[in-house]
């Protein structure tokens, strides 16, 4: 029933977004390989605290989907869903999402006045200094801080001095009892480039960086807390979903086409509990 509820949701987006004259893509980074990032979808108290949230304090560009609101940020879309989440991100197998910014104090400013939580030094090893709330990373040779959204949402902040959109995807930082095994396995399923971001074993797809912490933690799925699931876009997504298969994947949602739409979809849980969303047209959103 949830999956349905889901797929119901993403149609009407696309539905209604069709006919919205000022629409346009967001996914930048579609072009540039077969998996690219595409959105994060949220289970929600309610819609109108999320819009102040994601609007107000983050920049994004609002898009009414019926009962929910979708907003738009260079590189992904980010899903709302109204339904009471089973908890927040933490503690989950994606501890936290992540966007960059050009400018993080200037960033911050706006969280506070929006009347967020920035909660920097609780969220990092007391060994980091931070100062007025800003950590730098000396590894990354950046700044970083951490705000706290509606229903949990925990949201990093990376300062890029030289981009030019004022706000865009960044990461998605993963918790796992078995780092290697975790990003060995989105290396061979989704064609991730393995790498380090710092000091964290990371991956790398177009417009993400897969980042993963070690957790000795009970970590639980991400279906039914307030980041529900994250999702990729795919070229030719049903011979993708017969690869996957091939390889061992068992899917939720086997892939089908939503015809109205011509938008395919298909739905997954990695051997760790994260519900993964595949699309293929989205990039048109």
């Amino acid at each position: 029933m949830r999956i349905r509820t889901i797929v119901i949701v993403t149609a009407a987006a696309l539905l209604l977004s069709a006919g919205a004259s000022t629409a346009s893509a967001q996914l930048d980074a579609a072009s540039e390989g077969r998996v690219v990032y595409g959105h994060h979808h949220l289970n929600v108290t309610d819609v109108a605290q999320h819009r102040h949230f994601w609007v107000e304090a983050l920049g994004g560009t609002p898009t009414p989907i019926g009962a929910g609101e979708m907003f738009k940020f260079t590189n992904v879309l980010v899903f709302v869903t109204p339904r009471e989440p089973e908890g927040g991100t933490k503690g989950t197998t994606v501890n936290h999402i992540g966007f960059w910014v050009p400018d993080v104090r200037a960033a911050l400013a706006t969280v506070r006045d929006a009347g967020y939580p920035v909660v920097t030094r609780e969220e990092l090893p007391p060994s980091l200094e931070v100062v007025d709330d800003l950590a730098y990373i000396a590894d990354q040779d950046t700044y970083i801080a951490y705000v706290m959204g509606p229903d949990e949402v925990k949201v990093e902040l990376v300062e890029n001095r030289g981009q030019a959109s004022p706000v865009a995807m960044h990461h998605i930082h993963f918790d796992a009892n078995d780092v290697d095994a975790m990003k060995a396995w989105y290396v061979e399923m989704l064609g991730a480039e393995p790498g380090m971001r710092g000091s964290f074993q990371a991956a790398d797809l177009p417009g993400v960086n897969l980042t993963w912490s070690p957790s000795s933690a009970d970590l639980a799925g991400t279906q039914g807390r307030s980041l529900d699931h994250i999702g990729f876009e795919v070229d030719n997504l049903e011979a993708f979903c017969e690869e996957l298969a091939a390889k061992g994947v068992t899917f939720d949602r086997p892939y089908e086409v939503i015809e109205a739409l011509g938008l395919g979809i298909a739905f997954f849980t990695d051997p760790w509990g994260t519900y993964v969303e595949l699309t293929e047209g989205l990039d048109e959103f």
